[in-house]
């Protein structure tokens, strides 16, 4: 039997166990591999100089009613940090809720002021909402996201935001699961790597992003 090396790009007349992995990857589904996928590296997070005046902070669906995972919970802490940044700088900050969610639930710490714009949708808050309109009309060319959860609202939201040409900077520290890390993971990955996203995206922390006029 002939067999082909992928790496190599030649054929082997009778099969090298050097070859072995790559012949079981190459015929196997993700499936069957599933315990053999070894995590890539974790992703470098970047200082981030954003204009406040182009800037906006998107606060996605932090209901207390969904809201109760001890990553939720102490994610707060670091939005209501990232909060008071944006606030002292004058900034556009958006909300979302679920349907089901009415602007009483979301943590009181983060509680939206009079006048601060609130949409609500499914996973991506784009979807069938003025989100795009109200970032267009405010001369918006990033958005910061953050919220609940990693793999729900910030995951889809992140993405479509990209897919609308913004910038997009996610917070690691903004972003939390119900205690499902690979979740989290996944997203932080997603956002570098898929390629609707990869040259628009970056992941940084709270203590890593400065405002600028």
């Amino acid at each position: 039997m002939i067999y082909f090396c992928p790496i190599h790009g030649t054929y082997f007349e009778t099969p090298d166990t050097r070859y072995s992995n790559y012949r079981e990857q190459a015929n196997g589904t993700i499936i069957d591999l599933w315990n053999k996928v070894s995590p890539p590296p974790a992703p470098e997070l970047k200082s981030v100089k954003a204009d406040s005046n182009t800037t906006a902070l998107l606060i996605l669906d932090m209901e207390m009613s969904i809201c109760k995972s001890p990553r939720c919970i102490a994610s707060i802490t670091n939005i209501s940090n990232l909060l008071t940044k944006a606030r002292n700088n004058g900034m556009l900050v958006v909300y979302s809720l679920t349907h089901n969610g009415n602007p009483r639930d979301i943590a009181r710490r983060l509680a939206p002021l009079p006048g601060d714009p609130i949409v609500k949708s499914n996973v991506d808050k784009f979807y069938e909402t003025n989100l795009d309109e109200i970032l267009r009309e405010k001369g918006i060319k990033t958005v910061i996201v953050t919220g609940f959860a990693a793999n729900g609202a910030v995951l889809h939201t992140a993405a479509s935001a990209a897919f609308h040409g913004y910038n997009v900077i996610v917070p690691v520290d903004c972003m939390s699961t119900a205690n499902i890390l690979y979740a989290e993971q996944y997203t932080a990955w997603h956002m570098l790597n898929s390629p609707a996203t990869r040259n628009r995206a970056l992941l940084t922390e709270v203590s890593l992003i400065s405002f600028t006029h």
